[in-house]
């Protein structure tokens, strides 16, 4: 059945007042923002540090579905990580696992400031690994 322009847009515009849009795309999966501000002295090293527990969390954990770290071009030291779980217990499991406390005390001394914000999907698109 095609629908017309003004019922998809109708449609759309209930389903947006919905406050939980995850619901929108009929998935359990558990998403956050980590926004990072680094020690510039220490950036290299938390780069390494970021990196190597990214890696150890996507290839051993089941429950880890993405993790994408970036940096602004402008400010290297301001990183955010956008990270996909399967749900909120794979993220629980996540935060006990021993590569993620060795990288939480690796990098406890570069870290200026963490801030951390749960987010809802509204529409994620991949090709795949980049």
């Amino acid at each position: 059945m095609l629908l017309g322009r003004d019922t998809i847009a109708a449609r759309m515009e209930q389903q947006l007042t919905r406050s939980d849009t995850s619901v929108l795309m009929n998935t359990n999966r558990y998403m956050r923002i980590a926004r990072v501000v680094v020690d510039s002295a220490k950036l290299t090293q938390y780069y390494a540090a970021l990196r190597e527990g990214m890696e150890m969390a996507v290839r051993n954990e089941p429950g880890v579905l993405n993790l994408w770290a970036v940096s602004e071009r402008s400010n290297p030291t301001h990183i955010t990580v956008f990270e996909i779980y399967t749900n909120v217990d794979a993220y629980n499991k996540h935060i006990q696992t021993e590569h993620f406390k060795k990288y939480k005390t690796a990098v406890q001394n570069m870290v200026k400031s963490l801030e951390l914000v749960d987010v809802d999907p509204i529409a994620l698109e991949s090709k795949g690994k980049m």
